[in-house]
């Protein structure tokens, strides 16, 4: 359906791509992967047309619609939401708009053309444009009161979820979306993945978010050394692949025949757990062919994030009692919030409004103040935070070493060969521990913040939206760091496997108190005597 041949990109004298050649097929979906820089978002760009490859060519096949989720939020504000739905189908509402157009200008000789655009119109099922577009509004959570709205009167979350409806609109052939989870709730992306889950058409998707890639992937694309290779399964499947392989390939005096063995163990236990059985078949088929050989080594480099603690905490760790927050204009955020934490908690802190989170963490942090209540730390614990805005972290113009070493509590932490350790073990080796600061990606941020928490040593650590900016390596290091961390973890974040596999207790946070349970995410998520306490604690109070 959709090819790539000879694709070569070339920027300067770096080398991005060369000669690729790669093929997307009806039915599947591919996840697009790589490192921070490797050439995701560029490639997504060139099979859409936004930007001509070097050399090489993109054909799809000759009928076929493709479907772009749009980056720039503000590329439809003069338009109604239910209008930029149905501009998703481009033919579709470039005939509408001709139709109109014609009506409105009627007269005798505009007639037949008239009735050729409707019979075009009618094939394409456009008299049920409106009707479709409302309902797969709908299902993203946007109500009908909000479907004549202008796009520029929408707030930036409402915005991406019609701009995800306009990508799915009209069934594509090819939909191509690059980060589509990005500011979305559980609740739409749960939405999001059945509906690709069951998609007929071909889909090509670039993404952080471990589940979502899970959940819809039939195959992994891996960017690598310039090149794309395809890999049947999803992204758990490569992950664990790749990293057999490189056991494997470190094993040099091992017999072949075991081998063999352990491949093919690895793979029955890989298909037993296929999440969606109507891809079990076809992707078992797809796997038993699969030899080790097939996985390429990598280029991949992984942070070493390890939390160790200063000291072991007390029992008495955190008391929150009637902790409320609102906005400057009165809205409120929380309220009436009553938490007691445990020495091993490790909390999911959620709530459907990110500023209620956020404000949550400021105010225990002592960087905000509360409208009422209060709260007490344990007199053994010590805290380490990363906040979601790290900026005010980043204005001094100095390198890295004298920025990490402000955090250092002894003359031995202070001297170079070890602050220089821990920015090494976060992936700034060399030169690259005495670049400035200030002109770092946020990525490098984040991981920034990182070497800061690991030299604080605390029991207590705290993460609002940590992902955020991190590539798939990193999060998978951090994710399994968290999980082996001894200490106590409050944390927020969209990134579904990250929170189902830290947290033992999930607290949210509501306009009418907070609900506190020792579960699961998952539990949490789909228990249905929570689902009907949360709609009525978001409720507004009276």
């Amino acid at each position: 359906m959709l090819s790539v041949s000879n694709l070569s990109v070339q920027f300067g004298k770096r080398v991005l791509f060369d000669e690729v050649n790669v093929s997307f097929t009806q039915g599947n979906c591919y996840g697009v992967i790589g490192a921070n820089g490797a050439g995701k978002s560029t490639f997504l760009r060139i099979l859409s047309g936004q930007i001509d490859p070097t050399s090489g060519h993109v054909h799809l096949e000759p009928g076929k619609r493709m479907s772009i989720l749009e980056q720039n939020h503000n590329a439809y504000d003069e338009y109604t939401v239910l209008e930029s739905v149905v501009m998703g189908n481009k033919p579709l509402f470039k005939i509408k708009k001709e139709i109109d157009a014609l009506y409105a200008d009627y007269s005798d000789e505009n007639a037949d053309r008239i009735g050729e655009l409707q019979v075009q119109f009618e094939e394409m099922n456009g008299w049920n444009a409106d009707s479709d577009a409302a309902a797969l509004l709908s299902n993203l959570g946007i109500t009908e009161e909000f479907h004549y709205t202008l796009m520029g009167d929408l707030d930036s979350k409402l915005k991406v979820r019609v701009l995800l409806a306009q990508a799915l609109f009209g069934n594509p052939d090819v939909l191509i979306m690059d980060e589509p989870t990005n500011d979305l709730d559980y609740e739409t992306i749960n939405w999001l993945e059945n509906f690709l889950a069951d998609y007929e058409n071909t889909v090509i998707v670039v993404s952080h978010d471990r589940h979502f890639l899970d959940s819809v992937c039939t195959h992994i694309g891996d960017i690598d050394f310039g090149k794309m290779n395809l890999y049947s399964g999803n992204y758990t499947f490569w992950y664990e692949s790749s990293q057999l392989a490189a056991r494997q390939r470190a094993q040099q005096n091992r017999k072949s025949e075991e081998k063999a063995k352990e491949l093919q163990e690895f793979i029955q236990r890989f298909s037993a757990n296929v999440a969606k059985s109507k891809q079990a078949t076809s992707r078992k088929k797809m796997l038993s062919k699969l030899k080790i050989e097939d996985i390429k080594p990598s280029s991949r480099r992984y942070p070493a994030i390890i939390f160790d603690r200063e000291r072991e905490a007390g029992d008495q760790i955190l008391n929150i009692e009637k902790l409320s927050a609102s906005t400057e204009e009165g809205e409120i955020l929380f309220r009436d919030v009553n938490i007691n934490l445990a020495k091993g908690d490790k909390v999911a802190i959620i709530s459907r409004d990110s500023r209620a989170t956020t404000a949550f963490y400021e105010i225990i942090n002592g960087n905000r103040k509360a409208d009422s209540g209060s709260f007490q730390w344990g007199i053994t614990t010590n805290q380490s935070y990363l906040p979601a805005d790290n900026a005010s972290f980043f204005t001094e113009d100095i390198n890295l070493v004298d920025w990490l070493r402000q955090w250092a509590k002894t003359e031995e932490e202070r001297e170079e060969v070890n602050i220089r350790g821990f920015l090494g073990k976060m992936l700034f080796s060399g030169e690259e521990a005495l670049k400035k600061c200030t002109v770092l990606s946020g990525g490098e941020k984040v991981r920034c913040m990182l070497s800061r928490m690991m030299l604080m040593r605390a029991n207590v650590v705290m993460l609002d939206e940590p992902t955020n900016h991190l590539d798939l390596e990193s999060i998978t290091t951090f994710n399994n760091s968290l999980k082996n961390f001894k200490g106590t973890v409050l944390f927020t974040t969209h990134d579904h496997e990250f929170a189902e596999t830290v947290a033992n207790r999930v607290i949210e946070l509501t306009p009418k108190g907070n609900i506190d349970r020792y579960l699961t995410f998952d539990d949490y998520m789909s228990d249905k005597t929570i689902k009907e306490q949360r709609n009525k604690m978001y409720a507004v109070p009276v």
